[in-house]
């Protein structure tokens, strides 16, 4: 039986229902950097409220992205990731009702906790479907999501609020909350009938094919002497490095998440359609480059290097991004260069930690990094909000994440052992 025909099968099944719906996640995320620019002035927000409020977000990942992962070892992904979208779903639908900052801190923590689980469910999930010679090219496959969440959700988000504003009874950015809140809700409910929790109960695929696929997986673990036990992973340098890297690479993404539109809008951009456009321009760039390097890393079966060098694109990008604000071409040059590193580098990352992690210590370890790392996603929109608030530019924080990026180059090339699959 040819197992590469079924891995391929697999992948046509699974990969494109997952990348719509962590395309829906990461819009419901991050249409609040378009919310922005008109809901600031409407509730007479600042823009360290605006960055606070967009980081507390990773507060409620932190907390509740461990415990969502475990429990999903007891009652399924399909399970799981169905509470985790339609709650998503709901919560977003009522950021449009935000008043004050209290809300506002409140309802986007809310929406942290609910999708905590999300992400670090999906990567385990793959690793009882993907073998983890074949995960780099499939995660990037998957991540593209939230690449394309910035080529789709920025046209998007620029349309609904151009074209709804002043319909009443909304302002335009509440019409957004609620436009991209409803196919959340309706695409977990989808998931309930469309996604089988492990090969054995996929009815897509013959008896034989179920077989072939559990043996090829199950003989690479053994094969690679993965860690299962919980505590010994925690005991695990591997791990912590993993983390540490995590959050520097987390840190640019959320920067170019929360700030794309910012940055444009500061770069001489009228008009939240034409901003709208010009922000998804990095991210297309963003998602060739994600995809590109998985299969490359795969093809070389290498990591370490694969990750690092995106990082390091990602810290000249950055910094160049923060040097150029003056001139709109070469910022949105830099931009989109700081956008390939980040993006780069998460496929390949992905394809480390499952590279030694197995059973509890994977559903246990993956969360932990995530959710630790995603801390990131609390600090540098909150960093990029205040030093925007005390200097009058976004160039300090730049330069700040920038510096993390480097950091996390730093970090896997002087103290990552490399080994099989890393």
């Amino acid at each position: 039986m040819d197992i590469q025909k079924i891995h391929s099968k697999v992948s046509w099944r699974l990969i494109p229902f997952l990348v719509l719906l962590f395309l829906l996640a990461w819009i419901d995320r991050v249409n609040v950097g378009f919310a922005k620019l008109s809901m600031l002035s409407d509730l007479q927000f600042s823009e360290a409220v605006y960055g606070l409020g967009a980081g507390i977000f990773f507060l409620g990942y932190f907390f509740f992205e461990v415990p969502s992962n475990l429990y999903l070892q007891k009652i399924g992904a399909r399970k799981t990731l169905a509470r985790i979208t339609i709650l998503w779903g709901l919560t977003s639908i009522a950021m449009m009702h935000v008043s004050t900052p209290t809300s506002f801190y409140i309802l986007r923590f809310l929406l942290g906790a609910f999708e905590a689980g999300f992400f670090p469910g999906v990567m385990l999930y793959l690793t009882y479907w993907v073998p983890a010679s074949r995960r780099g090219r499939i995660n990037g496959l998957f991540m593209t999501s939230f690449a394309i969440a910035g080529i789709i959700g920025s046209p998007l988000a620029g349309f609904i609020m151009s074209s709804m504003d002043g319909v009443a009874p909304y302002k335009n950015w509440q019409w957004l909350f609620l436009i991209e809140g409803i196919p959340s809700v309706i695409a977990g409910l989808a998931v309930l009938r469309y996604l089988p929790d492990f090969p054995r109960q996929a009815k897509w695929l013959s008896l034989q094919e179920q077989k072939a696929l559990t043996d090829d997986i199950a003989r690479e673990d053994t094969r690679m002497q993965k860690e299962e036990k919980l505590l010994h992973a925690l005991k695990s340098p591997r791990l912590w490095l993993c983390t540490a890297v995590y959050f520097c690479v987390v840190s640019g993404n959320a920067t170019i998440a929360f700030w794309t539109p910012t940055i444009v809008k500061d770069i001489g951009v009228v008009g939240t359609m034409n901003i709208g456009l010009v922000s998804a321009v990095p991210f297309i760039l963003g998602t060739l480059a994600m995809v590109f390097n998985g299969m490359h890393s795969d093809k070389r079966g290498e990591r370490r290097l694969h990750c690092a060098a995106a990082t390091l694109v990602a810290s000249i990008g950055l910094s160049l991004t923060g040097a150029t604000l003056g001139n709109p071409t070469a910022a949105l040059a830099a931009l989109s260069l700081a956008a390939i590193g980040i993006l780069a580098a998460f496929p390949v990352f992905w394809s480390i930690p499952t590279s030694f992690l197995a059973g509890t210590a994977a559903a246990a370890g993956i969360a932990l990094i995530n959710s630790i790392g995603n801390l990131a996603g609390f600090v540098a929109p909150s960093l990029m909000g205040s030093l925007k608030a005390s200097t009058g530019s976004l160039a300090a924080g730049l330069y700040v994440v920038a510096a993390f990026e480097l950091l996390a180059s730093i970090l896997l090339l002087m103290f990552f052992k490399p080994r099989q699959g890393s």
